[in-house]
């Protein structure tokens, strides 16, 4: 078994790949009541085309199959619902879907291993009838629906297609009402087949556990599987363009909605992401942070509600930055941000600004350790884009300004930048 400490929060990661492939990831905490578990699958919603190892066909699935099939795992032959049982157990469960994996996870401070075993019972045996996926159908349709009548959703997902062409990013995650009725059963069977192999999975867990015994306890409740070979995506080549620069549409708001995406390259070496995501934050911050000057000018002048939401969303596949908030004149927002990015280039970083929000940003990376589902959750989510969590924290104290300069010139573009806006018709 592996073991990577990290003396910055005093934690230690436990990693062991199994025989059949699956890695299993521990993060002890001692005297902790709470334990978390989460079980992924590198499978998200832009897995759509792949070669199933062992074929030499592609395979193309409709939009919203990863979705489809984490609604269906929980169904049992025996007519139980798993997520009943692990309710009744006392441990709160559930499972999300992304772009690029899928998850079912618990918490529990008692029954944590009769949940498991239900956890790992699910999640190794599918039950999928003609009855029983045709009846999900209108379940999701209406979920579909939701999301569609959602205005946050809406404005956040035209800055995706404003920006990608081609990539599947800009297809929702569940998919399309005219796609999820293309969905049987034979395709589901397919994508677990393929994709829940222990090959392409991970559990990661977090709370009071001896690693050496933990292990033992999965390998107890493992369904035997071959260790099947690397699957192959295929995804359609994306231009660095964006689509088109502005995008706007009525619903019933209060007070207009906006996205400004900043499309960006995917990184070619892994080992530059993290430093990278690091020097975006600090930028995105320095920019229009809560502490920013544009921001307190903007939000004193009610141009800006509240502080917008700020994100750079990567994977292997694609990468972007997001600025979210609610504005009177999101047109204007954009210039003002705009026009403080061509400031910052011209005179460069204040470097008392840069130390605090670099100090700030690396406090908020320690205080995630915390947290036991806060821990867990990063974890998995850092293991899909090839990353140990516990580099953030080692990058936060290489990370400088020139470099910092260097990622602004080079991914804050006006020609790479989109507004998405949402609001009312009248």
């Amino acid at each position: 078994m592996q073991v990577i400490e990290n003396l910055s929060v005093k934690e230690k990661l436990y990693i062991e790949k199994l025989e059949n492939g699956l890695t299993v990831m521990i993060i002890p905490k001692k005297g902790i009541r709470k334990k978390y578990v989460m079980w992924g699958t590198h499978y998200g919603s832009i897995d759509n085309k792949f070669i199933v190892p062992g074929e030499e066909n592609v395979t193309e699935v409709p939009d919203g199959v990863a979705h489809y099939l984490e609604h269906k795992m929980f169904e049992q032959k025996n007519g139980t619902n798993s997520l009943d049982t692990l309710t009744a157990l006392g441990v709160n469960a559930n499972a999300y879907t992304t772009n690029n994996y899928t998850t079912y996870l618990f918490e529990a401070t008692d029954n944590f291993y009769p949940a498991l075993d239900e956890l790992m019972d699910y999640v190794q045996n599918p039950y999928f009838t003609d009855e029983n996926v045709e009846k999900e159908k209108g379940i999701i349709a209406q979920e579909i629906k939701m999301y569609d009548d959602y205005p946050d959703w809406v404005v956040y997902m035209n800055a995706i297609r404003n920006m990608y062409k081609n990539n599947p990013i800009k297809i929702d995650i569940a998919g399309t009402v005219e796609s999820i009725y293309k969905i049987d059963k034979d395709i589901l069977y397919k994508c677990y087949n393929t994709f829940y192999n222990p090959a392409n999975m991970v559990m990661c867990f977090c709370g009071d556990f001896e690693p050496d015994k933990l292990i033992e306890e999965v390998k107890k409740r493992l369904i035997k599987k071959p260790n099947q070979t690397e699957i192959k995506r295929i995804y359609e080549e994306e231009p660095e363009e964006i689509v088109q620069k502005r995008i706007e549409q009525t619903m019933e708001v209060s007070m207009p909605l906006f996205v400004i995406g900043i499309k960006d390259k995917v990184p070619e070496k892994n080992e530059d992401i993290v430093k990278k995501h690091i020097a975006i934050e600090i930028l995105l911050n320095m920019v229009i942070g809560k502490s920013s000057n544009l921001y307190k000018k903007l939000y004193e002048k009610e141009l800006l509600i509240s502080e917008p939401f700020l994100e750079y969303e990567f994977t292997d596949n694609y990468a972007h930055i997001s600025i979210t908030g609610v504005s009177p004149d999101p047109d204007k927002i954009l210039e003002e941000i705009e026009k403080e990015i061509e400031i910052l280039k011209e005179n460069g970083l204040n470097s008392g600004d840069f130390e605090r929000i670099k100090n700030m940003l690396y406090g908020n990376s320690v205080k995630e350790f915390n947290n036991v589902s806060d821990i867990a959750r990063m974890f998995i989510t850092d293991y899909f884009k090839g990353i140990n969590s516990f580099d953030y924290l080692e990058e936060y104290k290489q990370i400088t300004p020139e470099y910092t300069e260097k990622i602004l010139k080079e991914v804050f573009l006006k020609e790479k930048t989109v507004l998405s806006i949402v609001k009312n018709s009248k």
